[in-house]
């Protein structure tokens, strides 16, 4: 079924049950689970987790409902996103195979949500660069697992101003690229946390979110994104998971720096890979 389900006093009653029976449930549980109930669903079997999620709350704010807490904070508001404490967190084990995880939740992180220094912290501690100040536009994700569990982190953000590969892949002259950058994004970081060994999972979350970030820019900048781009470093990884999800190798980078004017300065050589999100990406970039 791929239109939202006629809500009657039935619907409501299953949701109360499902709510009173699964306190442990987050929203994103409740709505994955009720999309399955009512074969709520794209064309491509995917469930319509984020409408029924606008439905939950609608009937949350006429009192016929009521939602577990949220885990963001949906609302713009003054705050320091500079600022990063060190946090304490769990650090047991997780090892088993990717179908005992559990549907994933992957959790879109708002700059003033209370989950962003956690998210920023983290980083820090266990992801070779760090973390940087992000600039201009930037989605960030925190994926678990059914039971809460952290397991991942991804950041993606302003695409590379140059690359001859991906310009080439695309069919980009320096007018064009200039004008439709924006329409891209790389992903700058991705962690799966050091204790967490699950077979196959690092390609799963890519795929997870190549399949929702072009909406998630729509929410959040009003626009889609059609690519996306990363950069390995070669001496560090081999790029396997990228592989595994099908991103498309366009070769490595030449080792100089954007910030390099007398060809003096040497960085990592990385390994350069693609997605293309649309069938039509090369037609809408090249316009």
């Amino acid at each position: 079924m791929y239109r939202r389900p006629e809500i009657t006093e039935k619907e409501v009653d299953l949701i109360n049950r499902l709510i009173s029976e699964n306190p442990t449930w987050w929203r994103t549980r409740l709505s994955i689970e009720s999309c399955r109930i009512w074969d709520w669903r794209y064309h491509d079997g995917r469930p319509k987790e984020t409408s029924c999620r606008d439905l939950l709350r609608k009937l949350d704010g006429k009192g016929l409902i009521t939602l577990p807490e949220k885990i963001t904070d949906t609302g713009p508001k003054p705050c320091n996103t500079h600022q990063v404490k060190r946090m304490f967190h769990d650090t047991t084990p997780v090892q088993s195979r990717l179908k005992d995880l559990g549907p994933l939740q992957v959790v879109v992180i708002l700059n003033c949500s209370p989950l962003l220094n956690e998210f920023k912290s983290l980083l820090i501690q266990y992801h070779y660069p760090g973390f940087d100040l992000t600039v201009g536009e930037n989605v960030k994700y925190m994926v678990y697992n059914l039971d809460g569990v952290l397991l991942a982190y991804l950041l993606s953000g302003a695409s590379a101003w140059a690359c001859a590969q991906r310009d080439h892949f695309i069919g980009w002259k320096a007018d064009i690229r200039k004008a439709n950058l924006y329409l891209t994004t790389n992903n700058t970081r991705f962690l799966i946390l050091p204790w967490v060994r699950v077979p196959h999972l690092a390609s799963h979350i890519l795929g997870l979110i190549s399949r929702r970030i072009s909406s998630d820019w729509q929410e959040k900048y009003g626009h889609p994104v059609y690519l996306l781009e990363t950069f390995v470093e070669k001496d560090r990884f081999k790029g396997t998971c990228y592989k595994a999800a099908n991103w498309v190798y366009t070769g490595e980078t030449t080792g100089r720096s954007r910030y390099d004017r007398y060809g003096r300065l040497r960085v990592p050589i990385k390994d350069i890979y693609l997605y293309p999100l649309s069938r039509d990406f090369r037609e809408v970039l090249t316009q």
